[in-house]
């Protein structure tokens, strides 16, 4: 068996490459800066993990060993403004492994895109493929435009302006043509290319088998979805700019991603020529076209079977920075509230209501106050609430939840919640579930570690909501598992 080193396991693409890869029955071997992260994945025990840094030589090197090809799917789409240098350094560095161990192939995706002047993130993607092929290493670089699944954030835009706006205002670009490619082709095409014959360096273009223009799969999107079509207006006054703020209001999309998405669309970003359809056959029974695609989407979502979402690939805070341990929080300056009720209901019985909170189900208290914070944060740039949860009932490690993000669980016992919202300081939510007598004992910790004197002020302005809203909170919470209790105890089941 041939062993795969993947870069970029923890996102969109590779999350769902490395089984389809373990399923033809490679060994895979994958990198994170955090071995943690990966912790809940279903194929976490069927690969070698590595923890460092990609843009680290010895990192580098220590993924490449023994491998006979590598996937290279990082991009720093929300990684700042040192985006492009981060790019460039991780591609240099597994070049250079590569080239040094014996690499029989490197496999890139990157993005369909005209000749001419570029916008940062694709010029950033074109040297990253350029820096990949100049190691030496046959190289494959599939160029894809739109990718269409189920938590593709092309996807979740396309959804979210046509699901709110009858009538939307738009940059002329909407009229571009434009070649989507369903998820499932794109994996296909990465797949068939893990041991693929290669002599010389190649850039394939792929894409689905139609062209549309970006209003047309708006309104085909609406027809698959039983919506009404929306009037879409070219304006030629929304600047790329404009429009990624209003892309970034109205859907889930942080302004730090809707950038790239709507910079990337400025051009006609079509499919040029098939031949990789001669190094690696299409589907059987062909490719996916976007209807399809979007139908697909559609049922994956309504069945609560989205395996990756872009949300949870692309976190905001990067590295992450967990919640120090209590003994820690010594000589810094930390502002908690702390709520602990005792709950006739049994530890599994509360904890299933936690892991059941945010998205369409809230937060147990004043609803609008909470859609009021989330619209603020939109406003300034931020995810507001409107990244809901990937499954409706569980979370697992890594996962969004409105502008939360899964930094700790443990089934039963504790959940911990790190904001990614605007916020002056670093926040946590935090719940914790102990047996006690015959029930449990719930306690609920929002955490603040406050950022100079506007962390202070912020925290003293929401107190009064933070009463109010963190006490309904653990009240309901725990009457709700009691409820379920009674429920269950009334259907003639163990409880």
């Amino acid at each position: 068996m041939a062993l795969i080193a993947v870069t970029g396991a923890t996102g969109y693409i590779g999350g769902r490459l490395v089984p389809q890869l373990l399923a033809a029955g490679h060994r895979v071997r994958v990198l994170s800066r955090r071995a943690e992260a990966l912790r809940d994945v279903p194929w976490r025990n069927d690969v070698e993990v590595l923890e460092g840094d990609l843009s680290d030589l010895e990192t580098a090197m220590r993924l490449c060993a023994g491998a006979q090809s590598l996937y290279f799917l990082v991009h720093s789409m929300s990684g700042g403004k040192n985006f492009e240098s981060v790019d460039e350094r991780c591609a240099r560095a597994v070049a250079d492994a590569a080239s040094n161990q014996g690499i029989e192939r490197l496999i890139y995706l990157s993005g369909l895109h005209p000749e001419g002047t570029l916008s940062p993130h694709l010029s950033s993607r074109v040297r990253v493929g350029e820096i990949l092929e100049s190691s030496g290493v046959p190289t494959l670089t599939l160029q894809a435009g739109l990718v269409i699944g189920s938590g593709s954030a092309s996807f979740e835009m396309i959804r979210h302006l046509t699901d709110i706006l009858p009538l939307m205002p738009a940059p002329r670009w909407v009229n571009n043509d434009i070649q989507p490619i369903a998820v499932r082709d794109a994996l296909h095409y990465l797949a068939g290319a893990a041991e693929l014959p290669l002599s010389t360096s190649m850039r394939c273009d792929i894409g689905g088998p139609q062209v549309h223009s970006y209003a047309q799969l708006m309104k085909i999107y609406a027809r698959v979805a039983g919506l009404r079509e929306p009037r879409v207006l070219a304006l030629p006054v929304l600047s790329p700019w404009l429009a990624a703020q209003w892309v970034n209001l109205v859907t889930p999309i942080p302004r730090s991603l809707a950038v790239p998405l709507v910079e990337s669309l400025q051009h006609d970003c079509v499919v040029k020529e098939r031949t990789i359809d001669s190094l690696i056959p299409p589907p059987e029974g062909g490719l996916t076209d976007y209807a399809r695609a979007v139908s697909l989407a559609l049922a994956k979502i309504s069945a609560d079977a989205v395996e990756t979402t872009w949300a949870a690939a692309h976190p905001l805070q990067v590295p992450s920075e967990p919640l120090p341990s209590d003994p820690d929080w010594s000589g810094r300056t930390i502002l908690v509230d702390e709520r602990s009720r005792v709950s006739a209901a049994k530890p599994g019985a509360v904890f299933s209501v936690i892991e059941g909170i945010g998205g369409e189900r809230g937060y147990f208290s004043l609803s609008r106050a909470w859609r009021l914070r989330g619209l603020a944060d939109k406003v300034f740039g931020g995810v507001g609430m409107g990244r809901g949860r990937r499954q409706r009932d569980s979370l697992a490690l890594g996962d969004t939840l409105d502008w939360w993000r899964v930094e700790e669980l443990h089934p039963d016992r504790l959940l911990r919640l790190r904001a990614e919202m605007k916020v002056p300081g670093q926040a946590w939510l935090e719940f914790k579930v102990e047996p006690e007598a015959d029930g449990s004992r719930y306690t609920q910790r929002a955490i603040f570690f406050p950022s100079g004197l506007n962390g202070r002020l912020y925290w003293l302005a929401l107190a009064p909501f933070h009463a109010v809203i963190f006490r309904q909170m653990a009240a309901r919470v725990t009457s709700a598992a009691e409820q379920t209790r009674q429920d269950v105890a009334a259907d003639g089941s163990m409880f």
